[in-house]
């Protein structure tokens, strides 16, 4: 009885040992000179563990993209408030753009990080916008959102912006947007006036 339970137990492990080896892909070789590629990152499982900013950085879509989709979907409508969200288990990783209307109705869209579908969009109150600034000012803004994004990567150096929020200054628009940078985030603030302002 013994003998039979060590010679399967043998068996077990010389065949669990072949299909690791079968299973195991070799490594191409890489020209003299060249590091290996790295692997790239999947979308959902290795995003869970990186930093927000750090998956920002990885996808497809960038900001600019998504709030281009997101004020195509009414008329007239400007963005003035963005944030990069991770995967969860109802949403794939998308950007979420609130966009206001000249009526005053406030509408968030959920783009796909990825591949930069519509996937959501649902009204949203606009106290907590409307009590700062009226509608007017959104639409008479000298700088969108969009434009402020580029300002501020490139004050930043070259950063991928990922998150940004509108707030008052004075009588008129401001936007305050965070940049991932390669080992960290930087906040950069830019005035009514597209010019970057010091804290």
């Amino acid at each position: 009885m013994l003998t039979r339970f060590l010679a399967t137990a043998g068996a077990l492990a010389l065949t669990t040992g072949l299909a690791l080896a079968q299973t195991t892909a070799p490594t191409a070789p890489t020209a003299p000179g060249t590091a290996p590629a790295a692997p790239a990152a999947t979308a959902t499982g290795d995003m869970k563990d990186m930093k927000e900013f750090q998956a920002a950085k990885l996808t497809k879509i960038s900001l600019a993209q998504a709030i281009t989709t997101a004020e195509q979907q009414g008329e007239k409508g400007r963005a003035i408030d963005a944030d990069f969200e991770k995967a969860d288990g109802k949403n794939p990783t998308h950007w979420a753009i609130k966009v206001v209307y000249p009526d005053g109705k406030l509408v968030e869209y959920g783009i796909n990080a990825e591949t930069g579908e519509l996937y959501k969009s649902e009204n949203q109150p606009i106290e907590r916008y409307f009590t700062r600034l009226k509608v007017a000012d959104f639409n008479n803004a000298k700088v969108s959102l969009k434009d402020a994004l580029a300002l501020a990567e490139k004050q930043a150096g070259g950063g991928k912006a990922y998150e940004a929020e509108v707030e008052r200054e004075g009588s008129a628009v401001a936007y305050e947007i965070k940049v991932a940078l390669a080992d960290k985030e930087q906040e950069v603030k830019i005035g009514p006036d597209g010019q970057v302002m010091k804290d």
